[in-house]
């Protein structure tokens, strides 16, 4: 049985005095509104490219799967009661288990971001898992000559999330042990999901990556997690330069959506159109300046909304430690580094309302009025 008090839970670093990376992100290490729930969002709903990370974290998914099977196994093997799945004739599967270590990191990230321990633990477990396939240990060609698994049917997973998914629960097994066929069927559902030409979400890769994965699943038989690795970090480079920076930008830096900015720039353009309107028509009526008074409301309307657009910030929402992640929803901002650029950007924005709606203010307020 899987232990999961074992394994330490990513925890959010509060003294962080910088952005978080993306890996921190998807690792489940930062707060609103720049956690893994508002990227998720920002990718559906901004980016429309979700897909690349529900294949990121079904990835991720795969690994903990792995690790969690492992580490059943080799408590087995160190207690000297082998489980169902474990095959005691193999020595070298033996000596594999007890040289992989306890695998004690939290997340599954890209390649480039491993420890030398954790690729050292995780290459282990790869060639564990590969010499532990069904039928290596059965079968007189073994491990010289791999019999094809290609599965007779395609299984059509039906996954139309429309938020993050919990990848905490680690197998659909009971009590939470992971079985053998848990790693094959997660292998599989990834492959038929999101790789296959036609998949029901398919995403767009390198063709040589996409066959190498095929290849090594249907006809290798091969579920180990270093079957995605290219892939894997393909897809989180790909993340980090063309989403990252834009999520960034809207959560880090403003707390506004580009509905809501739209509907801003709507509503500010009527309002300085009518405010300047009213403002020549009072000045050509020779209007008294107590009556020209009321040009505030209008100016101040249509200056502060047209900023909040041309800073994608609302600056009054900021001060309160709010930020909108769907339209007229908002989530209260919690990670310490964004809270404090929010707050300085948005008496920037205040400040510069001000002046203009002041300067405007004055001019149509103060200029002597004349008769037409």
């Amino acid at each position: 049985m899987a232990d999961h008090h074992n394994t330490p839970s990513p925890q959010p670093d509060l003294n962080r005095n910088r952005l978080p990376t993306l890996f921190e992100v998807l690792s489940r290490r930062t707060l609103p509104p720049v956690d893994l729930f508002s990227f998720y969002i920002y990718m559906r709903d901004q980016q429309r490219s979700v897909d690349y990370l529900d294949f990121w974290l079904d990835v991720a998914q795969h690994m903990s799967l792995c690790r969690h099977y492992v580490r059943e196994l080799r408590r087995s093997v160190l207690v000297g009661t082998p489980e169902p799945g474990d095959r005691p004739g193999s020595k070298r599967s033996s000596g594999l288990l007890e040289g992989i270590g306890d695998m004690n990191h939290p997340a599954a990230g890209p390649s480039m971001y491993a420890s030398e321990k954790e690729r050292d633990q995780d290459a282990q477990m790869s060639a564990y898992l590969r010499e532990d396939r069904p039928g290596m240990h059965e079968s007189p060609q073994s491990s010289q000559d791999p019999v094809p698994t290609r599965p007779s049917t395609r299984p059509s997973p039906n996954v139309s999330n429309s938020s993050p998914r919990n990848h905490t629960t680690d197998s659909n097994s009971p009590a939470h042990t992971v079985a053998r066929q848990d790693i094959r069927a997660s292998a599989e559902k990834i492959l038929y999901t999101f790789l296959l030409p036609g998949a029901e979400r398919e995403i767009t890769l390198p063709g040589s990556i996409t066959q190498d994965v095929t290849t090594a699943i249907e006809e290798f038989g091969r579920d180990d997690p270093e079957v995605f690795d290219v892939a894997k970090d393909y897809v989180f480079q790909a993340m980090e330069r063309d989403a990252f920076p834009g999520f960034l930008r809207m959560k880090a830096l403003g707390n506004l959506i580009p509905p809501t900015l739209i509907m801003r720039l709507i509503v500010g353009l009527i309002a300085m159109f009518g405010a300047f309107w009213t403002a020549f028509v009072l000045i050509f009526l020779n209007a008294s300046r107590t009556t020209r008074l009321w040009l505030i409301l209008p100016f101040t309307v249509g200056v502060y909304t047209l900023a909040s657009y041309q800073y994608s910030l609302d600056p009054v929402l900021a001060l309160i430690g709010l930020s909108e992640y769907t339209p007229f929803n908002f989530s209260r901002v919690r990670e310490p580094y964004v809270r404090k650029l929010l707050v300085r950007r948005a008496l920037m924005v205040l400040a510069v309302t001000l002046v203009v709606d002041v300067a405007l203010c004055v001019l149509f307020i103060l200029v002597p009025g004349k008769r037409l």
